[in-house]
């Protein structure tokens, strides 16, 4: 395998798996606020099921870093810090900016996932799998919460742009550091 493709797979799966990270900790987020200050019991519900596929995917890129002997990102401590606190304030603006939450996040890794899918040679075709699969789960999710409430009227519009602008820093950062 050419050097240049190793760093790129290894690129990948870094931020990939801190990505997937950065997922569990904003629903770890929700579900805090849910557990502590606003209860809604569907809201709940959604939001752990969602957190199952976000776990799975996190697993996956978790062995994959110690496998092929990946350094994780140094940002992993802060990246959950500012995961949990987006998914507790999501929250506590209501359904609609929780939900819109799951949905800005989930364009974004749509995104990321496909520039990821076009760019993986055949000698990686189960990382291209797994990647197509788990685009697949976020795409599920963002729909999700488009039924559930999400929207980018008014002031939720704003929040869009912060929250996509946040994923697509730590995107760029999480692949080189």
């Amino acid at each position: 395998m050419k050097k240049k493709n190793k760093n790129r797979i290894e690129e990948f799966i870094r931020v990939d798996h801190a990505g997937e990270r950065g997922a569990v900790k904003i629903y770890e987020g929700q579900l805090l606020a849910l557990e502590t200050f606003i209860k809604d019991e569907s809201l709940k519900k959604t939001i752990e099921d969602m957190k199952i596929h976000e776990k799975i995917h996190c697993d996956f890129f978790e062995k994959e870093i110690k496998r092929r002997n990946i350094k994780p990102t140094r940002f992993l401590p802060l990246w959950d810090l500012l995961g949990v606190g987006l998914g507790f304030s999501s929250i506590l603006m209501g359904k609609k900016a929780a939900m819109l939450c799951t949905a800005s996040v989930e364009e974004v890794i749509d995104e990321h996932y496909l520039n990821q899918i076009k760019q993986l040679d055949s000698d990686e075709i189960k990382l291209k799998n797994r990647i197509i699969k788990f685009r697949e789960d976020e795409i599920n999710h963002k729909n999700i919460a488009y039924e559930k409430g999400a929207t980018k009227k008014g002031i939720y519009f704003i929040i869009d742009k912060i929250i996509k602008a946040g994923s697509k820093i730590a995107i760029n950062i999480s692949e080189k550091i």
